[in-house]
């Protein structure tokens, strides 16, 4: 009897786990359906490298909420204090609404930030799991990606640079929803503009 009632308690798990990766894959192939629309970063069909050096298609991301912040990890003045601003950012989204926001920060300096430089930036900062995504590309593609998100940058030495402290949020669909601009200001409406999206998000 204890064994019938171990084997039914497993095949309900079981069917509830395999029913979960349906729905996502489901949900995926209705996504891949759907146009994007003209406002949309997933239309830049460019490929970037992430701290685990696999290249992905912005367009990978797409059902999620992209939290975006472009920095290099030798930058010793305004980029640690963006770091403290993503990851407080982050503490602010609660668990039931984790799943559905990614956070991403793009190197401006892709010639020292290496996948495996990126990936010890990420270990170093506590920012090693799924939810943080570390991304690279050549100057010429990160040059028109700021552009995008309204960011200047200029080098001023071999390992400075002076930059925007921008943070964007995007939709699911890869729509500009918010941008946050500064060091150490008021997030309230960055993260009730992510709450709100994630909300939205099947």
């Amino acid at each position: 009897m204890k064994k019938l009632i171990l084997f039914a308690l497993l095949s309900i798990s079981f069917i509830g786990c395999q029913s979960k990766t349906e729905k996502q894959e489901q949900t995926k192939e209705e996504l891949a359906k759907k146009p994007i629309s003209e406002l949309s970063i997933y239309n830049l069909p460019e490929k970037w490298t992430t701290q685990n050096g696999t290249d992905i298609e912005l367009k990978e991301l797409r059902g999620k909420v992209l939290v975006m912040v472009m920095i290099y990890t030798s930058c010793k003045a305004a980029c640690p204090r963006l770091v403290a601003d993503m990851r407080n950012i982050e503490k602010k989204v609660p668990k039931e609404l984790s799943d559905k926001v990614q956070y991403i920060m793009v190197s401006i300096d892709p010639e020292v930030d290496t996948p495996e430089r990126l990936k010890a930036f990420a270990k170093e900062n506590l920012m090693d799991n799924d939810q943080w995504l570390f991304l690279r590309s050549n100057d010429q593609q990160t040059r028109e990606f700021s552009a995008v998100l309204a960011v200047n940058y200029k080098k001023i030495s071999p390992l400075d640079f002076s930059h925007s402290n921008i943070i964007s949020v995007f939709n699911s669909e890869g729509e500009l929803a918010f941008q946050q601009e500064g060091l150490g200001v008021n997030n309230e409406k960055t993260i009730a503009t992510i709450l709100e999206e994630a909300k939205k998000v099947k």
